[in-house]
């Protein structure tokens, strides 16, 4: 595939619409080399970086514990944290909204910007704004909205969406990113790094001077103080949040963590996690609009508490723990389908294992988005990987059981299952089965292997070739086998013997007591 084909697929894989399949956005990957060449190349750049950082800070899996315990209390008590959160920001100046759905947090940012007469927005990055698609709410109103962050800004230049929750534009590489940037400076600029990321900083700082509005997300919020903090590596969201004179935050509602002494064990955490860096290029705390004594900063400051469905996850056995995540991104590196298919075939803001479970839990149209559960491998890698040690591999099955148990079950997979369930019931009936299978076989295979498409082989035969069935199983082979080591192997002395009956004994007699063992 040439590099201006795959462009044009790639492109045409983040416009993707949602209703369209997982199967078809991943088809549309998977047929991309270079997307799949470019996403492989990153995450494993960073896996290797966040294994490194855990083995060098030492005693890792005990700061996943505290990380997990640190984000169970906080959801467990999110309402108490989120009020005490509220009522100090109020007391530093802020002014916070709550908002129960993303079209009411989409309304109070227009009515900020309406009330300011703002002609223009510069956003550091954030998630929560994508959820929103806030960015297009704003041009909707004529209000200029520039992404800041590197990746970001490159992918709003490309109009596409982000494929990788904490690197953007994961998918290009710096040919496409220079193409791109020489169409907006009007002048060809060489993929060098140094050039593109120079123009992109000169582009920038006008855009900084000229805005009314600097609009971020939240790594977390602190409780105790009232204040957000941003983790960043580019310096952007600084400038985002010091020099326009009004200031907006989104953020999550279950971004809380109850105190500053808490963000020491999540400062740890997170950037070694999601990059492999001990610590991010810039953390900012930041508590209420500019006082006096200040040198800068906003002098209007709003906080918009975005609901959107999560609180629909509280009280839920199967899925609160979702509410824990840190948007580390540490899953997507792990995940071996996101590592060949890349964001965008998930269809949704969210990628990787963690879109698959949040993007369903914060959607309840399960017509919808029921398939995306069913991308994943159930590998537990993304367990492993998480900081905080949501098990997003058992969630993925709660989704799939639900999905079934709402009606949106496979009718043929249904099928197929019972059938499966009465073959391996029954020895006799799975023997019978396999020799059929070894006779019919005969004509499907080539060189040692089935390349046939037929029916259920389709999906696995397209990017590799069945194996063919042993001519003999192991269980049929096993009579043979046995008389050969009975041969060759000496006789069992009689004191082992002895002692080998008497232990299967014992354990035959606590089975058919149904007793346990201490």
């Amino acid at each position: 595939m040439s590099q201006r084909t795959a462009e044009a697929s790639a492109h045409r894989l983040a416009q993707e619409t949602k209703p369209s399949t997982v199967k078809k956005r991943a088809d549309l990957a998977l047929n991309n080399d270079f997307l799949r060449k470019a996403v492989r190349f990153t995450t494993e750049r960073l896996r290797d970086g966040k294994q490194k950082a855990a083995n060098d800070h030492g005693h890792w899996e005990e700061w996943r514990e505290r990380g997990r315990q640190i984000r169970l209390h906080t959801i467990a008590h999110l309402d108490y944290y989120l009020n005490l959160f509220a009522d100090n920001a109020r007391a530093n100046g802020t002014h916070i909204h709550f908002a129960a759905t993303g079209e009411e947090a989409v309304r109070i940012s227009l009515e900020i910007a309406g009330r300011k007469k703002a002609s223009s927005v510069v956003k550091s990055k954030s998630m929560v704004t994508e959820e929103l698609h806030l960015n297009h709410a704003l041009e909707s109103i004529g209000v200029e909205t520039v992404e800041t962050d590197l990746g970001e800004y490159i992918i709003q230049l490309a109009g596409e969406t982000p494929s990788h929750i904490i690197i953007p534009a994961i998918h290009k590489n710096r040919y496409q990113i220079a193409e791109l940037l020489s169409k907006e400076a009007g002048e060809e600029l060489l993929p060098e790094t140094t050039i593109l990321a120079g123009f992109v900083r000169r582009k920038l700082r006008e855009k900084f001077l000229e805005a009314d509005i600097g609009m971020t997300g939240c790594n977390f919020a602190i409780a105790e103080t009232g204040s957000m903090v941003l983790f960043e590596n580019e310096g952007n969201a600084r400038m985002v949040t010091t020099v326009p004179k009004t200031q907006i935050t989104l953020m999550g509602m279950e971004r809380i963590i109850p105190s500053w002494s808490d963000l020491e064990v999540m400062a740890t955490l997170l950037p070694r996690s999601a990059t492999g860096q001990k610590l991010t290029v810039y953390m900012s705390g930041i508590s209420g609009p500019r006082r006096k004594e200040d040198g800068d900063g906003p002098e209007e400051q709003h906080i918009i508490i975005l609901d959107n469905g999560r609180s629909e996850q509280l009280g839920d056995p199967e899925f609160q723990e979702l509410l824990n995540c840190i948007r580390c991104g540490a899953c997507l590196n792990a995940c071996p389908v996101y590592r060949h298919i890349g964001g965008h075939a998930y269809g949704g803001t969210y990628s990787g294992p963690i879109g698959a479970v949040l993007t369903p839990a914060l959607n309840k149209n399960v017509d919808q988005w029921d398939d995306i559960a069913s991308a994943s491998s159930l590998c537990g890698a993304c367990y492993e990987a998480c900081p905080v040690k949501i098990p997003l591999h058992d969630m993925l099955i709660y989704l799939r059981r639900r999905k079934v148990e709402r009606g949106y079950g496979d009718k043929a997979e249904g099928a197929g299952m019972k059938g499966f369930a009465a073959i391996m019931s029954k020895s006799q009936r799975f023997s019978a089965v396999m020799k059929l299978g070894r006779i019919g076989q005969k004509l499907l295979v080539r060189d040692g292997g089935i390349p046939s498409k037929l029916g259920p082989l389709k999906g696995w035969n397209n990017y590799r070739i069945a194996p063919k069935l042993a001519d003999q199983s192991f269980r049929e082979g096993w009579k043979g086998l046995k008389q050969e080591l009975g041969k060759s192997s000496k006789p069992m002395e009689p004191a082992m013997l002895k002692r080998m009956e008497a232990v299967l004994k014992n354990r035959k007699t606590g089975l058919q007591g149904g007793g346990g063992h201490g």
